[in-house]
């Protein structure tokens, strides 16, 4: 509720607390829908999460990689076995390890069914070592909260100071490869559909932190169009910016 009055300040209690309601609701189906994933098939899969995969793959054709920015709507984990299955790359996971070892296991056997390969955050630059020079699709959940917020980027989030993790720019500016945007919609339930939308096609080109500005107007739009469909039970504004230990200002 604290997230969602900073977010919508404008919005009645009432509809804050509606939001909320919603939220718990997609969080419940959120939960059910990943434990189905250990047994989904490939077709239902499809049927259940659609998107269009021409303009990613058309990135392929061209024997570019590419790389791709998400944020915490639901269901990504059906985003992540669905790029596995229709992208033309192959597909590299970023993700932040679990610390109980037998979900973390659990975890990897349902996110890596159909090809993708996951990547520990915690040990990027070893196991990102094998695929530099091969054509693949690198995927980042990048709205995470900045574990070292001193070096993070810093930028308004409705409106709000909070630090956005820098290694998604930091990756695309060392590549140059085009970075994607993927913008999910909840049809109904169990059912959702995805786009992907261009950030840019030369990141090295950019300012610092202008692709990271790109990716939190992409995601407060998403979150402005489908309030409920984002995961608000993790605590986005807990850092406080002081100007004289945070340097990195994304303005």
């Amino acid at each position: 509720m604290n997230n969602l009055a900073i977010a919508f300040p404008q919005k009645s209690v009432e509809e804050r607390k509606k939001i909320a309601k919603q939220f718990y609701q997609n969080l419940i189906d959120s939960f059910i829908e990943t434990i189905k994933l250990l047994s989904i098939s490939r077709r239902e899969l499809n049927r259940r999460f659609t998107c269009d995969y021409s303009f990613v793959n058309s990135y392929y054709e061209k024997g570019l990689s590419v790389q791709v920015h998400l944020g915490h709507f639901f269901n990504w984990e059906y985003a992540n076995l669905s790029v596995g299955i229709n992208s033309d790359y192959a597909v590299l996971v970023v993700y932040m390890p679990l610390l109980n070892r037998a979900m973390n296991r659990i975890f990897l056997k349902l996110r890596t069914r159909f090809g993708a390969k996951m990547i520990a955050a915690t040990r990027f630059r070893k196991e990102f070592l094998p695929h530099v020079k091969s054509s693949n699709c690198l995927v980042f959940v990048a709205d995470q909260n900045a574990g070292m917020p001193d070096s993070a980027y810093w930028s308004h989030f409705f409106g709000k100071l909070v630090p956005f993790v820098t290694g998604p720019e930091k990756t695309a500016r060392l590549n140059n490869n085009p970075v994607l945007f993927v913008k999910f919609h909840k049809m109904k339930r169990g059912f959702y559909d995805a786009k992907f939308q261009l950030l840019s096609d030369a990141p090295r080109s950019l300012h610092e932190g202008e692709l990271t500005k790109r990716m939190i107007a992409k995601i407060e739009e998403s979150i402005e169009e489908e309030p409920a469909n984002y995961l608000w039970s993790h605590r986005r504004w807990k850092h406080d910016f002081d100007p004289a230990r945070h340097g990195k200002l994304v303005i």
